[in-house]
C-alpha cells in the first residue's frame, strides 16, 4: 500500500499537493489529517467523494510500504504517522518547497524554494504530459493562489506564475476558487482585530518597522492568520507578529506576516518550533510566558542570528560521565572539581541515567555516599539530537522538569545542554 499525506491544519496547497501525488503515483491513497484549514474543510464538504479522501483511522499502517509526504518535512507535523518512522522497509518520497531542514529522511525528494509546493509537482506533470480534469486544475490553482497570495507574496517565483497559466489553460475555474478562498472573517475575528489595533505598538529594528502584539483569546478562533494579515496591512509595517495566548490551555499561538525578504518569518518560526514561508509562518508553544515570546521574536528579528542556531552551537563539551557503579562520594568530588551540577551515567557506551546535585538530597546517611550512583540516579533519560533548536530543548526541560539533556548522535553522547546554556541563548549571551 502507498499513501500520500501532509501537515496538520491542512491548507489548499497541502491538499492540492496530496491529490497531485495520487496522479504522479497511480494507486496512491490520499490521507489527510483530521485538523483542516476552515476553507479546506468547506471545500471538502462538497468535493470529498470526488477525491476519495481518507484519514489515518482508515489506514492499516502495517500495510504501508511507500509514504509520499508533501509540503512538510517534519514527522511531528504529520497526523498519527509516527509508527511509520520505525518501519525498516518503508520507502519515503518527499515533495517540499520549504528549504528548512526537517527530520524526515526520504529515499527520494524534490526540495526547492518555491511560492507554492504544487508548482513543483506541476513541473512534473508537464514533463510526464499528465492530463488534468478541470476540477483537478481548479484545486491545484487554489493551492497555488493561497500560498502565493494570488502571486502577490514576495515568496512567489516566476515559475509559480507559469504554473498558474498552465492550470488556467486546463480550465481551472476562478469562480470556484474565489468562493472557497474567501477569508473566514466574522464577529470573533473583527473583535480581535479591533482590540489588537487599540493596543498596537510599533518599533524600529534594523531600520524596519515591526509590530508585536499580545492578545488573550478564549476558546478556539478560526482564521487568526487572516486577522494578523489585516493587522499588518492596516498598520503598514514591514512585519507583524501576533502572540495569541489561550488562557484555558496555557498555550501560545504565534503568527507572523512579513512584507520584506529581509525578515524571514518562516525561519523565525522554525526556531520557535513551527515553520512557514519567508512571508508567513506560525508556531505553537506550550507553558510559556507571552512576554518571553515577545522578547524572543524581537531578538530573532534583530539580526536573525539565532534563526539557524542549533543545539550543537550551544551545548557544552566534552562530556564528563561516570559508570553506574561509581560511588556517590566520588561523584560529589567530580561535580565540585568540574564545577557542574550533574553528569550522565554511562555503561558500555549507553546512557543509563543522570546524576545531579539534587539527587544527593536522597542520601540520608553518610553510608549512602559509599553506595553506587545507580542507587540514586534518575533513570528516565531524555536526550536530544544536535540538529534540534534551543527552543525544542527548552520545551523538553519544561515538560520533564529537568536541568540538563544529553546531546546524542548515532547513539553516542557528543555534548550536553543545560539550563544555563539555554538561558545564555535566550538572553543573547552567545559568544562571538
Amino acid at each position: 500500500m502507498q499513501i500520500a499525506t501532509t501537515h496538520k491544519n491542512t491548507d489548499f496547497d497541502a491538499l492540492a499537493s496530496t491529490i497531485a501525488a495520487t496522479i504522479l503515483y497511480p494507486g496512491t491513497i490520499p490521507v489527510l489529517p483530521k485538523n483542516l484549514n476552515p476553507n479546506v474543510k468547506a471545500f471538502l464538504s462538497i468535493h470529498k467523494n470526488i477525491f476519495n479522501i481518507h484519514t489515518s483511522d482508515d489506514i492499516d499502517l502495517n500495510k504501508v510500504d511507500r509514504l509520499i509526504v508533501v509540503d512538510v518535512n517534519k514527522w511531528d507535523r504529520l497526523d498519527r504517522m509516527k509508527p511509520l518512522r520505525k518501519k525498516d522497509d518503508l520507502e519515503i518520497i518527499l515533495w517540499d518547497h520549504h528549504l528548512m531542514e526537517g527530520d524526515i529522511e526520504p529515499d527520494w525528494k524534490c526540495s526547492e524554494e518555491m511560492g507554492a509546493n504544487i508548482t513543483l509537482m506541476i513541473r512534473q506533470f508537464k514533463e510526464e504530459r499528465k492530463v488534468l480534469s478541470p476540477m483537478q486544475a481548479t484545486l491545484f490553482l487554489a493551492g497555488l493562489y493561497e500560498d502565493t497570495g494570488n502571486l502577490r507574496f514576495t515568496s512567489a517565483k516566476a515559475e509559480d506564475a507559469y504554473a498558474a497559466g498552465y492550470l488556467l489553460e486546463r480550465n481551472a475555474d476562478l469562480k470556484v476558487i474565489n468562493s472557497f478562498l474567501r477569508p473566514a472573517y466574522g464577529e470573533k475575528q473583527k473583535n480581535i482585530l479591533f482590540e489588537m489595533l487599540k493596543s498596537a505598538k510599533k518599533m524600529n529594528i534594523n531600520g524596519y518597522n515591526i509590530s508585536i502584539n499580545k492578545m488573550e483569546i478564549t476558546g478556539h478562533v478560526d482564521s487568526l492568520s487572516v486577522v494578523l494579515h489585516m493587522y499588518r496591512e492596516i498598520l503598514d509595517v514591514d512585519a507583524a507578529f501576533g502572540i495569541f495566548s489561550v488562557k484555558e490551555q496555557k498555550n501560545c499561538i504565534i503568527i507572523g506576516r512579513s512584507n520584506t525578504d529581509d525578515i524571514n518569518v518562516g525561519t523565525i518560526m522554525k526556531t520557535m518550533g513551527g515553520g512557514g514561508h519567508p512571508a508567513a509562518g506560525s508556531a505553537m508553544m506550550k507553558s510559556v510566558n507571552p512576554d518571553t515570546v515577545e522578547k524572543m521574536i524581537a531578538n530573532l528579528v534583530e539580526g536573525n542570528q539565532h534563526a539557524s542556531v542549533q543545539i550543537s552551537d550551544v551545548m557544552s563539551f566534552p562530556v564528563f560521565s561516570v559508570p553506574s557503579d561509581t560511588k556517590m562520594k566520588e561523584v560529589a568530588i567530580l561535580l565540585r572539581e568540574k564545577g557542574c551540577t550533574g553528569v550522565p551515567v554511562v555503561d558500555n557506551g549507553e546512557t543509563v541515567g543522570i546524576i545531579s546535585r539534587t539527587d544527593f538530597r536522597k542520601v540520608r546517611k553518610d553510608s549512602g555516599l559509599k553506595a553506587p550512583v545507580k542507587a540514586f540516579m534518575g533513570r528516565n533519560v531524555i536526550t536530544i539530537e544536535p540538529g534540534k533548536s534551543p527552543i525544542q530543548a527548552a520545551h523538553l526541560m519544561v515538560r520533564h522538569d529537568i536541568g540538563r539533556i544529553p546531546v546524542v548522535k548515532n547513539g553516542h553522547i557528543i555534548g550536553i545542554v543545560t539550563r544555563s546554556d539555554i538561558m545564555n541563548y535566550f538572553y543573547d549571551m552567545l559568544p562571538d
